[in-house]
């Protein structure tokens, strides 16, 4: 047995390192800068992501969860097929005082994590929390989404909701000022996970309530799924199914149909106005109807139009020979007679004096 227990012992260390592990090229260094970070034991062509942490040590994880990393300047690496990795990763500054660690974590599949300790130089050191000891939360009541979609969600804007539930602490020491982790999946994608921070104390054998905003980004719809994770466990799942943003839909119908209109009129005004003018002065903008003849009223036959009047520009209206009402006799004006015919034989001869006439109702004298 004794011989038996030496030969598994060395097989024990080697089953313990095979989890996930994180080496550094340098345990230091200045803002500026930057480490080389593998590792290995983690799953083949996994996604991971680099982050240096503040306010962490190994065996207590990142207390503030990734609100105390320098989230801006992480990095992405995928693992290889034996799920080992090298990476590049800039050296910044967390938004909170060191203990530092580079904070290795999975990105999608199944959640693993590993720390490695990290100091980064020049930035303040403070003593960590006092540990909470065992203080643990579960969720009591089911989750439900409050709100609801207003006008400018139909337009296409972020839809939001809050997310609420009731939490009791089951450990035995009080949960201050927990910090929950939601994330939204839609489809067969992976969720994305946020940190949601609850300001408040839970003690033990107490309960909360808790309301969590969620938003989500500008003209999503669909069914998407909430999840709520507190201490990498999944505490609940919420569906959501998000409408359409129809208002989007109706805008870019108006937009057929306005725009190609009023194209239409102002091509009509250009073409109204370097159209050349009609005799007359007027611009008929369409065809005219033809003009129908006169007709008297009762009479099928058209009217006949009024001849012309004319005057010579040597008679007077009153002494105009084709105007009713003339002092002289009737004659006809087609023959002449052998009385009023002047012939050579009977003119007035030159030395003749000759007596005016003068008209009378009865004829000329």
């Amino acid at each position: 047995m004794a011989v038996l227990g030496l030969l598994l012992a060395p097989l024990a260390g080697v089953a313990a390192a095979d989890g996930p592990s994180v080496k550094l090229s340098a345990a230091q260094a200045g803002t500026g800068g930057s480490i080389t970070v593998s590792g290995g034991g983690w799953r083949p062509h996994a996604l991971l992501m680099l982050l240096v942490c503040g306010q962490a040590v190994p065996s207590r994880g990142v207390i503030g969860g990734t609100n105390s990393c320098a989230n801006a300047d992480g990095r992405a690496v995928t693992t290889d097929d034996k799920g080992r990795f090298a990476r590049k990763l800039p050296v910044t500054e967390p938004p909170v005082p060191c203990p530092c660690v580079v904070h290795v974590a999975t990105v999608t599949g199944a959640a693993a994590e590993a720390d490695a300790v990290f100091q980064v130089a020049g930035h303040a050191v403070e003593p960590l929390p006092a540990e909470s000891g065992g203080g643990r939360l579960s969720v009591l009541t089911d989750t439900r989404l409050d709100g609801s979609s207003g006008l400018l969600t139909w337009f296409g804007g972020p839809p939001g909701r809050t997310l609420d539930f009731t939490v009791g602490n089951v450990g035995t020491s009080a949960v201050k000022n927990p910090v929950f982790q939601i994330g939204t999946s839609h489809g067969v994608f992976a969720p994305q996970w946020e940190d949601r921070q609850w300001r408040g104390t839970v003690p033990p054998g107490g309960k909360a309530r808790i309301e969590l905003p969620i938003e989500l980004s500008a003209g999503a719809h669909g069914d998407y799924t909430v999840s709520l994770k507190y201490g990498g466990k999944v505490l609940a799942e919420q569906p959501w199914g998000v409408g359409r943003p129809w208002g989007v839909t109706l805008f870019w119908v108006l937009v057929c149909v306005v725009v190609p209109a009023a194209l239409f009129r102002v091509g009509m005004a250009v073409v109204d106005r370097v159209r050349p003018r009609r005799p007359g002065g007027v611009r008929h903008r369409g065809p005219r109807l033809p003009q129908l003849p006169r007709r008297l009223p009762g009479s099928l036959a058209p009217a006949p139009e009024p001849p012309p009047t004319t005057t010579l520009p040597w008679f007077s209206p009153d002494s105009d020979p084709g105007t009713p009402g003339r002092l002289s006799a009737p004659h006809d004006d087609n023959s002449a007679s052998p009385a009023t015919s002047t012939s050579p034989a009977t003119s007035p001869s030159p030395g003749t004096p000759t007596s005016p006439t003068t008209p009378t109702r009865k004829g000329t004298t």
